[in-house]
Parts: structure tokens; C-alpha cells; sequence
């Protein structure tokens, strides 16, 4: 072989090794965002935590995912922040159901629900009034309304934000009793707690899985009621106690619209097996009670429809 062949076959290879290297395919050349729109120690940042902790292995063995924080406008930020990032499978966000579909239709949000590409929902997490145990206020939601009838705005309501499920469960409560209260918005599930222990707010909304104290018998928190179908412990639903309210949390979780099916469906695969590993299920405890796993498509059923009637409730309030 003459040497000039000999040295661009060498060549050759060399490139390819090198385009390789710098080429590798998604996703081991970089590391995975995945970004939450509350700030740290809430419902939606621990369970993004944990997935991303026990689904990088199941992507490849090179992946890695970090969470970043982007609280505010009640997930508005960060919902905007991955709809406008490159389609490439390196960004993806924690969405939060009512909100991801309410605050456009309600609150003018800059974004619409088509621009994210729905992976797949992970958590379906019913909603809990909480007090700090031993505080004055009414320990039961026939009570507290019969208060805020007689006094309005005589307590007070921490939630997430606008938009999010306790605000919409406090509107909705608001409306159907003719009562009037406090809201007090908060930038996740963490300082609403801290706001109930501070004796800050009277009450807390927020879901199951952001109060592991709840089993704790002489703990710090005490729920009054529960806007799911079915009790949890002792805790009374709405329903029971004559108020009208079934409120939860979904947390899944999607990338920007144009993301690949190839990735969508990875993703997708990803986290049904996640949710299925006993190691994942031994270390989410609160959250295990919470996990319904739903595929991206039905998802967005489900959340079309839910957009639908704040549609039709805004224009019927017009």
C-alpha cells in the first residue's frame, strides 16, 4: 500500500473517532435540565429530585439530570423558559396541572399549552387544608366558612401562586360560599409550611405529599379537610363537610413542542419504568400513595379538556 493511501486511511479514521467523541448521541455529551417552577423543598421539586436521580440510568449510562429552580408567576417562568429552548431533549420542565392550562386561559400567561410537548404525568396529588396543630383556627371547613360569613377575610390562605391549585381551590371556595378570604401567595410548598409554623397564615394549601407529618400523631400540622373523592386517615373530605371541592396537584412532566418522537417516547419509557422500581418506590415515600403514572397523549386529553371549561367559565363570567 503506497504511503499516501496508508496515511489517508489513518486520517480517516482519526476523524471518525473524533466526530464520534464530539458528536455523542443524546443524551451522554451534556448534562439533561430539568427544570421546576417552585422553589426548593415543595411537592414538585422533591419528586423532580428523585426521578431524575433514578431515571438517568435507565436513558443511558452516561446521563445525568440537574434540577433547576425557576419559581415564579406561579411556574409561568419556567413553563416560558423550556418552551423557548432548543428542541434537543436538554431541557425538559416539571409541569404542574390546573395551572399549566388555567394561567393562559385566566391570567394572560405568555405562553399556550400547545408550546410544551407532554411527556408523561407522574403524580396526581389531591389538595389538604392545613393549620399548625393547637392555632385558633376553626378545625373543621364547616366552621371556618360559618367564620369568614360573619367576618370576611378574617383568615388567611397560603398557596403557591396564582393559578396553581390551592388559589384555585380558594376561589372556588370563595365563590360557591359567598365568603371572602386572605390570599397570601407563596412560592412553593416549603414556605407555605413555614408560613403556617410562623403563625404567618392561618392556613395552608397544599397537597398530600408535601406534609409527611400528617401520619405523625402529635406532629406539627393538622388538616381539616381533604379536596379528594375519599379520605385519607381521619381527614373529612370538602364534600363531607358540605363544600363542594375536588382539587389535585398533577406533576409530570414535558419539553418544548417540536421535541422528537424518538426522545419523547425514551423519556416516556424512562419514567413508566422509574415508577416501577422498588428501589424509586422505597425512597419516595410520602409520594408513593400519589403516583399515577398517565402517557403524554392521554395527559394532554385530559388537560385539553380541563382548558376547555376555564374557557367556558371565563366567558361565562364575562
Amino acid at each position: 500500500m503506497k504511503l499516501k493511501t496508508v496515511q489517508n486511511v489513518f486520517f480517516a479514521a482519526a476523524m471518525a473517532v473524533a466526530a464520534g467523541t464530539a458528536h455523542a448521541a443524546w443524551p451522554d455529551d451534556r448534562p439533561i435540565e430539568l427544570v421546576v417552577g417552585f422553589a426548593p423543598g415543595g411537592g414538585t421539586d422533591v419528586m423532580a429530585r428523585l426521578v431524575a436521580q433514578h431515571m438517568e440510568k435507565r436513558l443511558s449510562d452516561k446521563a445525568r439530570i440537574i434540577v433547576i429552580n425557576k419559581p415564579g408567576a406561579g411556574g409561568e417562568i419556567a413553563v416560558r423558559y423550556v418552551a423557548a429552548a432548543k428542541p434537543d431533549g436538554y431541557t425538559l420542565g416539571m409541569i404542574n396541572a390546573p395551572g399549566f392550562v388555567y394561567l393562559p386561559v385566566r391570567k394572560g400567561a405568555k405562553y399556550r399549552p400547545e408550546d410544551i410537548r407532554l411527556i408523561a404525568r407522574l403524580v396526581d396529588d389531591p389538595l389538604l387544608f392545613i393549620k399548625r396543630r393547637g392555632s385558633p383556627a376553626p378545625d373543621d371547613l364547616q366552621a371556618l366558612v360559618a367564620k369568614l360569613k360573619k367576618t370576611p377575610e378574617s383568615a388567611s390562605f397560603g398557596h403557591s401562586g396564582d393559578g396553581t391549585t390551592g388559589h384555585l381551590a380558594l376561589m372556588d371556595m370563595e365563590r360557591s360560599q359567598g365568603v371572602q378570604g386572605t390570599s397570601v401567595p407563596f412560592k412553593g410548598g416549603g414556605d407555605i409550611r413555614l408560613g403556617v409554623l410562623g403563625n404567618h397564615i392561618d392556613y395552608g394549601l397544599i397537597t398530600v405529599s408535601e406534609v409527611p407529618e400528617l401520619n405523625e400523631p402529635n406532629g406539627p400540622f393538622a388538616a381539616i379537610a381533604i379536596t379528594g373523592e375519599k379520605r385519607l386517615n381521619a381527614i373529612p373530605t370538602a364534600d363531607e363537610s358540605g363544600v363542594a371541592l375536588r382539587y389535585s396537584s398533577e406533576r409530570g412532566m414535558g419539553g418544548p413542542a417540536t421535541l422528537p418522537d424518538s426522545i419523547a417516547t425514551k423519556l416516556e419509557r424512562a419514567l413508566a419504568d422509574t415508577l416501577k422500581d422498588p428501589a424509586f418506590l422505597a425512597a419516595s415515600g410520602r409520594d408513593a400513595a400519589v403516583l399515577a403514572f398517565l402517557p403524554g397523549p392521554q395527559w394532554k386529553e385530559s388537560l385539553d379538556r380541563q382548558a376547555r371549561a376555564f374557557a367556558e367559565d371565563a366567558t361565562a363570567s364575562k
